[in-house]
């Protein structure tokens, strides 16, 4: 082996042991304000989204090795800031109703749970019938939103939306 080659190899190791001490900042908040859903539905949300989106993420053995920590923590971080399960009942049935619909459209375009997360966690992926389940609760949600408006006259999603736009 050559003398350069055994020394990029040595850089290499070195960089991959010095960054294990690059803080990464994982943290599960207490839970304020769960969802409420039908049991089936919040089996499928606890197994194949609360570990980005709720404050119980379970943080695997490779959410503490650089470089992966830092991906996941960001994914983590990201996935609470857009929709946090475990604070859920704190927000207003109308910008929950626009969550649910956000979610559906994902994941019916497959774009959730993210691809790299269904690798690493089989259980992750979404059947027909998680898909129908979560489908079922989402519609529910919409259906009560349209009573509501209906009772009242108003479109208090479309308000909600610019609130939370702005």
């Amino acid at each position: 082996m050559g003398k350069v080659l055994k020394f990029a190899l040595l850089a290499i190791i070195a960089v991959l042991i010095l960054i294990q001490f690059v803080p990464v900042t994982r943290t599960n908040p207490p839970v304020t304000a769960e969802v409420n859903a039908p049991a089936d539905v919040m089996a499928v949300l606890k197994r194949a989204c609360y570990d980005c989106h709720s404050n119980e993420t379970r943080w695997r053995w490779y959410a503490y090795v650089a470089p992966v920590s830092w991906l996941i923590a960001g994914d983590v971080k990201e996935g609470r800031e857009h929709l946090n399960f475990s604070a859920w009942a704190s927000l207003s049935p109308s910008y929950q109703r626009i969550l649910a619909e956000d979610m559906w459209e994902q994941i019916s375009r497959g774009e959730m749970p993210l691809w790299a997360y269904r690798v690493m966690h089989s259980g992750a992926r979404l059947t027909d019938a998680d898909k129908a389940a979560i489908h079922r609760w989402v519609t529910s949600q919409q259906d009560a939103g349209e009573r509501k408006n209906r009772g009242s006259g108003h479109r208090e999603d479309e308000k909600e939306e610019d609130e939370h736009d702005h």
